[in-house]
């Protein structure tokens, strides 16, 4: 195991990390109000949330774009002080005015600070040693879904706080008063969590080029380390298919985890558990399968991650109780470990900056999980959220199938080593500047 030693990926780590402890919150969060202070259907939410999804993926390849100018020290601080900011206005909104309409308009404005931010961090952690590129994005990945697995968790303790609970009440006095009477709740905890965010911000904005210092960057010595790449237009589409099946499990099927157990009877302290159980998982194992990726390739770890994530997708559909906490462990485990995986295969058949590529790649996969949030909460309202998980898993089945046809690209190591050997300079002269 290879940790990175520069400064600058750990600041983008720390930034991913805080960034996605409120991004990983949203469902718990619209999950609570619905059932505390606002009515909300599965396609509602599921709205809200492919609204939120969409909008941070249409920014990030223009915000990719700027960040290969400019350094990206503005956009990344900003983008998570705007996230977090928006999101605690979205909470306000909610609570005093109880429409869903008004909600969704500062939560979806949320979304802009996430698109900013991601572009940003990918690049500088993939910079930062060319020889570990697949391995360093994985660990950066690891911080972000960390992130967003202690946020639902953090989030369900805080709102669970101030929670009543009359069904327990109702459900003693017979089928007959069962939901007669309203629950209620606070927010405030959440509110006050938020001024956590402040130092993260504070060493983003210390340790992120300024666009003056960007432009000083030793960019012979890049582009000799880097290998050149040209458009791959088959691999690239077969590749976004894939990203397009595999929205459903990762990440739009995180966005009913909160819904489906709630509605078992789950409280937030639980539904936020579980789903911080996800996120969790596909950090961990997002680090195992970078650190393979730059030894054996990446094909063959993106296939076996979703052909074991199809069955735990099923489980979860059938399953109640402890086994549950097992099987979303393992459905974020499986389908999450692939992702850095992705977005490395995006940058080498994409001939573009690393912002760039890194940003158009993450747009699409949080693009297709919005949509496929969409799916989701149209086939829960119209069969049940159970038969909607087991179509999900059913998909990621095809998936597998089709990542076996993706290009079987070589180790990282290999690739840079043949670039050094036509008269490049030695990558550890970029990683140590």
């Amino acid at each position: 195991m290879n940790f990175p030693r520069s400064r600058l990926f750990w600041a983008v780590s720390v930034g991913h990390m805080t960034v996605d402890v409120f991004n990983g919150s949203v469902p718990v969060i619209l999950t609570f109000l619905s059932g505390h202070l606002i009515t909300l259907t599965n396609t509602q939410i599921g709205a809200a949330i492919s609204a939120y999804q969409m909008t941070a993926a249409l920014s990030q390849p223009i915000c990719g774009w700027l960040a290969d100018r400019t350094g990206g020290r503005w956009l990344g601080t900003g983008g998570v002080a705007w996230t977090v900011s928006m999101i605690a206005l979205a909470l306000v909104v909610a609570v005093t005015t109880r429409s869903f309409g008004l909600l969704v308009i500062p939560l979806v404005l949320a979304a802009l600070g996430s698109g900013a931010f991601h572009p940003v961090g990918a690049m500088h952690a993939a910079e930062s040693d060319h020889v570990r590129t697949t391995s360093n994005l994985s660990i950066f990945f690891l911080m972000g879904q960390f992130g967003g697995g202690l946020g639902p968790a953090i989030a369900g303790f805080l709102l669970d706080q101030t929670a009543t609970r009359n069904d327990l009440f109702t459900a003693g006095l017979g089928p007959a008063f069962a939901g007669r009477l309203a629950e209620h709740g606070s927010v405030v905890p959440l509110l006050i969590f938020m001024l956590a965010a402040i130092p993260s911000l504070l060493i983003m904005m210390i340790a992120l080029p300024n666009a003056h210092a960007h432009k000083l960057r030793p960019a012979a010595v890049l582009a000799k380390a880097e290998p050149k790449r040209t458009l791959q237009a088959a691999p690239l589409l077969l590749l976004g298919l894939v990203i397009t099946l595999r929205g459903l499990i990762n990440p739009g099927l995180v966005a009913f985890l909160p819904r489906l157990f709630q509605s078992r009877g789950w409280t937030a302290s639980h539904y936020g558990l579980i789903t911080t159980m996800y996120w969790i998982g596909g950090g961990i194992t997002g680090v195992i399968f970078g650190q393979l990726a730059d030894r054996y390739g990446s094909r063959l770890l993106i296939v076996l991650s979703m052909l074991l994530a199809a069955p735990a997708v099923f489980g979860l559909s059938i399953f109640d109780g402890a086994v549950s906490f097992l099987l979303a462990l393992a459905v974020g485990a499986f389908s999450g470990g692939s992702h850095s995986l992705i977005v490395a295969m995006t940058q080498k058949l994409m001939p573009a900056g690393k912002g760039f590529s890194s940003g158009a790649s993450l747009g699409f996969i949080f693009g297709m999980g919005a949509l496929g949030v969409l799916v989701i909460g149209t086939l829960a309202d119209r069969f049940g959220l159970e038969t909607a998980f087991q179509i999900v898993a059913l998909v990621g089945l095809v998936t597998a199938f089709l990542a076996l046809f993706l290009p079987a690209d070589r180790p990282q190591k290999q690739v840079v080593a043949e670039a050094i050997s036509e008269g490049g300079a030695a990558p550890e002269s970029v990683a140590s500047r």
